[in-house]
């Protein structure tokens, strides 16, 4: 009986799990292609899971001997993740089969995937931090190469492969230090080593554990100096896989790294901040400057990336729950912006062939003017012009960092913002100045005028409608703090 209780608060995991597990042999034992039917499965699936964790939130809830952990922020988490994953699935039934490249792995692939990055934002321990984590990976490298004829692909998820078993690597290593100096994996027990009553200082020895986790953590979110991998597999993987990357996995690591350095190590945040600031400076640098020089528009949205979590690593350096709720406030408006983006990016198609360079965006607003404007919305948002909700996540990021005497570190971010918002008008300029070299083939499929629409509306109405998201991702910012 207890061990059934138990498994409740990982009940949308275990829904999930055993529905991979059963679409697998459904694709297997289905004749013909049976892609599509999978793939409404999956999101069906990811639909039930979100509702499950929905009404599971609440009071804190723990499974496995503590190690897996239900919270406000868990659920805040797992929504995110759930509307990402479902979003990007649906957008690439049409596209795997205009290249006929559809087959029931790849829904089953994403399944596993964000079944990975649920346990990694419910982890309560480093045992099953590495277990998520892994098994996000493994289906990643996967999809990163899922075109096998494409040699372009082969590269990236070979190197994708590669670089993430060295940061697999590193933040084992770790984790071992950091078990070492103080006896335990347990999140809340390393906690209560360095914090209470009977606090103790920290090591040398545990303190470049850290270091490490770090370095670990910062190669899956793309941070520089870990982000060598991003354009080259953000330009090699199938678009629709790019999408994926760019907002699910995304999301999931920056909300781990989050739960990591405030709940273990929220007692230290004097020894981490320093490195969590220089890795955000880096990344804004690089974020803003590489991208001017970009031709291929997956590339440039690379780049684009490791600038915006460079944006969110600001409200993480000021580690307070203002700084938190500003990171959770970015992240839900980053979700919208991306996934938007990569949808105008997807029906980027002339001729019946998918086009990437950012010149063959010329005249878009002439041939489809609905098109323009919602790629002109989001490169707005992301830019961080008001009033729309790109502002108001570098707002309250940088708000947070400034109320913790970052000053630094708020002007870095703004004046990086301005530097990046000239590759972002300067598509704008393209698309509504530059004359039509070849057009584009009318838009297919009503996944992906639904994701523009719904992603276009969320960027311009979140300013007059701000109270949901502000109210809930205070309250799972609290969550950390009340441990």
């Amino acid at each position: 009986m207890n061990a059934t209780f138990d498994l409740i608060p990982a009940l949308p995991e275990v829904i999930m799990a055993l529905a991979a597990l059963g679409l697998l042999m459904v694709g297997v034992f289905t004749r013909g292609d049976s892609t599509r039917t999978v793939t409404s499965l999956v999101i069906l699936t990811m639909i039930v899971a979100m509702l499950t964790t929905w009404s599971l939130g609440g009071e804190k809830l723990t499974a496995f001997g503590t190690m897996f952990v239900l919270d406000g922020f868990a659920v805040f988490a797992k929504v995110l993740i759930l509307t990402a994953s479902a979003f990007t699935a649906a957008m690439s039934m049409s596209y795997l089969e205009r290249e006929k490249l559809g087959r029931f792995e790849y829904p089953v692939l994403v399944l596993l995937a964000t079944l990975g990055m649920m346990i990694m934002v419910s982890a309560n321990d480093f045992l099953a931090l590495y277990l998520g984590l892994e098994m996000q990976s493994l289906s990643l490298y996967v999809l990163a190469a899922y075109h096998r004829d494409s040699a372009k692909a082969t590269e990236a998820g070979l190197k994708y492969f590669v670089l993430g078993a060295l940061a697999s690597g590193l933040l084992l290593y770790g984790v071992s230090l950091v078990y070492g100096f103080s006896g335990t994996t347990s999140f809340e027990g390393i906690a209560k080593v360095f914090g209470g009553e009977h606090a103790v200082h920290p090591h040398l020895g545990f303190i470049a554990g850290l270091v490490f986790i770090l370095a670990g953590l910062s190669f899956k979110i793309s941070a520089v100096p870990f982000h060598m991998w991003t354009p080259d597999v953000y330009e090699g993987a199938p678009t629709p896989v790019t999408s994926f990357f760019a907002v699910a996995p995304k999301i999931a690591a920056l909300m781990l790294f989050t739960r990591v350095m405030m709940v273990p190590f929220g007692e230290l945040a004097d020894q981490w901040r320093q490195v969590v600031s220089f890795v955000a400076i880096l990344s804004m640098f690089v974020g803003a400057f590489a991208a001017i020089v970009q031709t291929n528009i997956k590339r440039l949205m690379a780049y684009s990336s490791i600038g915006h979590v460079g944006f969110v690593l600001v409200g993480l350096a000021a580690g307070s729950a203002d700084g938190v709720q500003g990171v959770l406030i970015y992240l839900a408006i980053y979700l919208f912006m991306n996934i938007g983006a990569f949808a105008v990016i997807l029906c980027m198609r002339a001729k019946g062939r998918l086009v990437e360079g950012i010149d063959d965006l010329a005249g878009l607003s002439k041939t489809h003017p609905l098109m323009a404007l919602v790629m002109a919305a989001l490169m707005f948002s992301m830019a961080g012009i008001p009033p729309l909700a790109g502002f108001w996540g570098k707002f309250y990021v940088f708000k947070a960092a400034v109320d913790q005497g970052l000053f630094a570190l708020a002007v870095i971010g703004v004046l990086t913002s301005v530097v990046s918002a000239f590759y972002y008008l300067r598509i704008i300029k393209i698309m509504y100045f530059d004359d039509v070299v070849e057009p584009f083939d009318s838009v297919q499929g009503k996944a992906m005028t639904l994701v523009m629409t719904v992603s276009t509306a969320v960027v311009m109405l979140f300013t007059f409608l701000p109270g949901p998201l502000l109210s809930s991702a205070k309250a799972a910012a609290a969550v950390l703090f009340a441990q």
